[in-house]
């Protein structure tokens, strides 16, 4: 059996329950919510399970060493000790990135560097030979994290951030995140007993992630590749056992998955994303202008979306902002409708009054994700207090 040792998923602000949430069925232990992060215990297998599997983990990082630092040279001696050669053969590669909590140090780029030399001059005065640096695909990727002067060293277990899912191959003008749109849907409450829709869905994210959200697909199959699959101790035949014991757990999903975009452009390289990801089963695309539809058919509907903010698309936000309030009340009875906007001002003009309003951050751009429940049966589009 393979020991358990601690790790650390790293996620977007808001996020935190969620994440610990989807730790705990898949099976972790002793899960402790940070800000931005959730921290478990699992073996090398559940390791692989919480890097196919969770849907709003951006990283899986794997600690290795915690130490105090107060100056450079600490950090450098600190490094230098640790066993590297049981990590990396001194013919491989490397990749060092540092993030910084600590008035003692002020440059990250500087003490990722620092970490790079104590490594390499390790591996030369050792065996003669030094490890190259490769950022893009390197065998071994460091993680260091210095919060005031508590040093912890991690290996980076994903590599590329867990929102690369490898499905999509055509974005628009401003894409949302994978990470961002599951968190949202799952935080929308999306159980997939519904029909669901995306009004304005761009390059398809939300409806993939809703498709995959209802049919318990693990997220990150589609990947090329995880950090992990360079270390020395990968072991294929237990993550192909992983990968198949999560397949094992997908279900049926009875209903309907429906995006609309007015760009044609957008809706091309929505299907052709919803192609990549296999799911042409359960997810329409169309070419419409949501102010112009109306809800088809009975039965509750749940809409999630990203409408545009006003940061890269030129558009009258208060009409715009106006138009999604007239359409959801006249339109649109029988749906929850949650979207995601930074433009708070702009909220004002829906002129309906949200039952939720969820703070998180798209990129840098403070949002908050809101809620609007469209009653049936009433011209006027009553809505929650």
């Amino acid at each position: 059996m393979d020991e358990n040792f601690k790790m650390v998923a790293k996620t977007l602000f808001g996020f935190e329950d969620l994440l610990a949430n989807e730790l705990i069925q898949l099976g972790a232990r002793d899960v402790k919510k940070g800000v931005r992060n959730v921290s478990f215990v699992g073996d090398k297998g559940f390791m692989y399970k919480a890097n196919l599997g969770l849907r709003t983990a951006i990283k899986i990082l794997k600690p290795i060493h915690t130490f105090r630092v107060h100056n450079e040279q600490d950090l450098y001696n600190n490094i230098y000790k640790m066993p590297w050669e049981n990590y990396l053969k001194s013919s491989g590669s490397l990749a060092v990135d540092a993030t910084i909590h600590s008035h003692l140090f002020k440059h990250s780029l500087f003490i990722a560097l620092k970490t790079k030399d104590a490594i390499v001059d390790r591996f030369r005065d050792n065996t003669g030979q030094r490890p190259n640096v490769d950022l893009k695909f390197p065998d071994l990727k460091i993680n260091v994290h210095i919060d005031r002067n508590q040093c912890t060293v991690s290996l980076d277990a994903s590599g590329d951030s867990l929102h690369k899912r490898g499905y999509k191959t055509a974005t628009n003008i401003a894409p949302i995140n994978e990470v961002l749109a599951a968190g949202m849907i799952m935080l929308s409450g999306w159980d997939g007993q519904s029909d669901f829709m995306d009004p304005m869905c761009g390059s398809g994210t939300m409806l993939i992630e809703a498709a995959m959200i209802a049919c318990n697909i693990p997220p990150n199959l589609m990947r090329k590749e995880f950090a992990f699959e360079r270390w020395q101790d990968w072991d294929v035949d237990l993550f192909e056992k992983i990968e198949e014991s999560l397949l094992k757990k997908t279900r049926d999903f009875h209903h309907r998955i429906i995006g609309y975009d007015k760009a044609p452009s957008a809706v091309y390289k929505a299907k052709d994303n919803v192609k990549n990801a296999q799911l042409e089963d359960f997810i329409t695309v169309k070419h419409e202008d949501f102010f112009k539809t109306q809800k088809g058919g009975g039965g509750k509907l749940h809409m999630v979306f990203n409408p545009p903010y006003g940061e890269r698309l030129n558009i009258d936000m208060q009409q715009f902002y106006k138009n999604i309030g007239d359409t959801l009340k006249q339109r649109y009875p029988g749906t929850d409708a949650w979207f995601i906007t930074s433009n708070l001002d702009a909220l004002k003009h829906v002129g309906l009054r949200p039952s939720r309003k969820i703070q998180l951050y798209n990129a840098k751009l403070e949002s908050r994700l809101v809620k609007y429940v469209m009653y049936e049966g009433s011209k006027k589009g009553k809505y929650m207090k």
